[in-house]
């Protein structure tokens, strides 16, 4: 294969985008340049590249716009449920079975990780922090113990895998040209090690660290205190039961019809609006509308605070596929599988390339990729590299893509770097510079081990 003038200018990019991630800075203005002069090439004149760049957005947009959605969707609805205090009723059962450290830790960590399927981390974590906070550490868990297990659980288990909103999977496998069940079902056995390894760790560290007294004054101030719940209502019990019944039903419904991808998604989404209303109504009856709307502008702003910087990068990646030609016409060459393709063959017939190199690289860039602290900016190269790797050794994509995935959330999503940590620390009331080094040892094992296993599976 003969590489063009597009595809070392999509190579020179590529690398532009890693240094501006390695040196922690935004990568949207790399990523606009790098489409300009793509369109450039491909058109030939200042307008047709301009065109390009907008169009680029429209397509990325088009890919993204559902996960937007369903996740201000999901968002809007934690809010009701956390303005009418329905959250105190879902998780008043678990303070009954918390009695010591160990239950804490995996309680909170499960209910975390339970509620990250289906509300994503971020609200997820208010809720669940700010409930189990004085409960964890009446029964002898710091706080910092707290923040590492709804921080690993959410931000790394829950939003890593995102089985429910599938809004991950969703991007890497777009960006690798690969379904998202491929990348869900084929990445399993990734997921589940590098959270047990993981979290394993973890908790290991942070027993050891309770056994030597380095909390004990923290707990101290604690033992006397005496914590409540507070009190709901009919109305709230009501809103938790038809909430939680309802998601059951969807969950049957799309197993039993076959939903998958955007299918479920809208499942979900429409269920979601649906039981919003429902919410709102049976709380406030008189301000039913107004609050709808709120709840709504507040769940899309949160989607949009997220992804508006994903739009202009997930476009960059994309049009290293098949989007090229949706934006620029039939601009590639015969016989051209796409430029990242078309890279990806040419790197396997110029060096030495196998499993190991593909699997270490993958999880290396992943990583560096969540450097950013969003952990989503990057994915669509994790993707995109997947795509490359494995067609240059035949090996396993959605594999790789899983683990490009794994390596970009867990450390952007985010479980490592401190400027993604701000939410699990600041409702736990701990610096996020420290959970961040507390987390530095567990993930790099969890890398480590989880790489060796990709290698194999390969």
């Amino acid at each position: 294969m003969v590489l063009t003038g597009a595809h070392y200018i999509y190579i020179i990019f590529m690398v532009i985008i890693l240094i501006t991630m390695i040196l922690k800075k935004e990568s949207v203005v790399p990523c606009v340049l790098g489409i300009f002069f793509l369109g450039l090439f491909f058109t030939k004149n200042f307008v047709g590249a301009l065109n390009g760049v907008f169009n680029s957005f429209v397509v990325a947009l088009n890919e993204l716009g559902g996960i937007i959605l369903i996740i201000g969707i999901m968002v809007a609805l934690s809010k009701a449920l956390e303005e009418n205090h329905a959250i105190d009723f879902m998780v008043k059962p678990f303070a009954k079975v918390i009695k010591s450290p160990t239950t804490a830790f995996f309680v909170s960590g499960i209910a975390m990780l339970v509620m990250s399927w289906f509300f994503w981390p971020s609200p997820a974590c208010a809720l669940i922090g700010a409930i189990f906070l004085p409960i964890a550490i009446r029964s002898g868990l710091p706080a910092m113990g707290l923040a590492v297990a709804i921080n690993l659980f959410g931000h790394g288990l829950a939003l890593s895998t995102d089985f429910v909103i599938q809004g991950a999977p969703s991007i890497t496998a777009g960006a690798a040209g690969i379904p998202v069940q491929s990348v869900i079902i084929e990445g399993m056995p990734l997921y589940w090690t590098m959270a047990i390894v993981t979290i394993s760790v973890a908790f290991y560290m942070l027993r050891r660290d309770i056994k030597r007294g380095m909390f004990e004054q923290e707990l101290a101030l604690a033992r006397e205190s005496d914590v409540e719940l507070k009190e709901v209502g009919p109305k709230a019990k009501l809103s938790v039961f038809i909430v939680a019944i309802a998601f059951i039903l969807d969950i049957v419904g799309m197993y039993v019809f076959d939903l998958k991808g955007g299918d479920a998604t809208a499942l979900l989404g429409g269920t979601s609006v649906a039981l919003l209303v429902f919410v709102n109504a049976l709380s406030s009856p008189t301000e039913c509308l107004d609050k709808v709307s709120q709840h709504i502008i507040h769940g899309f702003g949160f989607a949009i605070s997220i992804f508006a910087v994903i739009i202009p990068i997930a476009a960059f990646f994309y049009l290293g596929d098949s989007s090229v030609t949706t934006v620029f016409g039939d601009v590639l060459t015969k016989g051209s599988q796409g430029l990242l393709s078309d890279i990806g063959i040419a790197l396997s017939n110029a060096v030495p390339f196998n499993k190991v190199a593909a699997a270490g690289i993958e999880t290396v860039v992943g990583g560096i990729t969540g450097l950013d602290g969003s952990g989503f900016s990057g994915m669509s190269l994790a993707g995109s590299l997947a795509l490359v790797f494995g067609n240059a050794i035949h090996a396993n994509v959605a594999i790789l893509t899983a683990l490009g995935q794994i390596a970009a959330i867990w450390v952007g999503g985010g479980c490592l770097v401190p400027w993604s940590l701000v939410a699990a620390a600041a409702i736990c009331g701990v610096s996020p510079i420290e959970l961040g080094k507390r987390n530095f040892i567990p993930i790099m094992i969890g890398f480590v081990v989880t790489t060796i296993l990709a290698i194999f599976l390969l």
